[in-house]
């Protein structure tokens, strides 16, 4: 055990690089996942058959495979097609099309949340349906679905290592192609594991302040210390 060998891990071009392609599949991933849950949730809404059928198999087929299938899915089988995409492009589809079936369920729940007579009250002051969602119902929805969307992130977080099967180096593949190379395994991996729990840390901080930001009667309720926002468990979607 050598803690100069995991600093210098630290602070090494390889594992610098590898945290931030981990942080910007994290991302990539989440924006592509919120934005595919969205669409979802509203399709879901839709009344017309065929559109809720549809919506209903993509999420029965994407929360139904493992995200390590998917991925190996799409890498190895969009090629056959002759669609050919990066190992780094064809994870963050991946993971985006996995995220956006359980942010679809997150978005709806937080969107029936919110009472129909709200929407009713809107229309009757001249909003359009565009209006109501935007200046209504999403500001209150949105802190409903703050918490569990902060769970998916950091959940987004640690599925990430699943891309170094396919060759993306990522966090976790630099510290196994470390560790492999020096046989000094526990440097490498104690290595990783503090940059996975610096940017788990970070992600944790930023909700909990965004759920500061968005509740209107903070003054008036027990505010919740960052500490406990920290320790409290998350739930891990996989």
């Amino acid at each position: 055990m050598s803690l100069e060998l995991v600093f210098q891990y630290l602070v090494s071009p390889t594992f610098i690089h590898g945290a931030i392609m981990t942080l910007l599949i994290t991302v990539s991933s989440l924006v592509f996942g919120l934005l595919a849950g969205f669409l979802l949730a509203l399709l879901n809404q839709v009344k017309f058959p065929p559109v809720k059928w549809l919506t209903v198999f993509y999420l029965w087929l994407f929360r139904g495979t493992p995200v390590l299938f998917q991925i190996i899915f799409i890498y190895n089988v969009l090629p056959t097609f002759g669609i050919r995409l990066s190992a780094f492009a064809s994870g963050v589809i991946a993971l985006s099309l996995n995220e956006g079936a359980y942010m679809a369920e997150i978005i709806r729940s937080g969107l029936q949340a919110i009472k129909s007579g709200q929407r009713t009250a809107g229309m009757a002051l001249g909003m359009t349906r565009t209006m109501v969602l935007r200046h209504v119902v999403m500001p209150q929805a949105a802190r409903i679905m703050l918490p569990p969307i902060g769970n998916q992130t950091i959940g987004m977080l640690k599925t990430s290592a699943l891309v170094s099967v396919i060759a993306v180096e990522e966090l976790l593949l630099v510290a196994n192609q470390t560790a492999s190379a020096t046989f000094r395994y526990f440097e490498a991996l104690s290595a990783a594991g503090i940059y996975y729990l610096a940017l788990t840390t970070i992600f944790m901080a930023g909700q909990y302040w965004m759920e500061r930001a968005l509740e209107p009667k903070r003054s008036r309720v027990e505010k919740r210390s960052l500490l406990s926002a920290l320790l409290q468990p998350a739930e891990d979607k996989h």
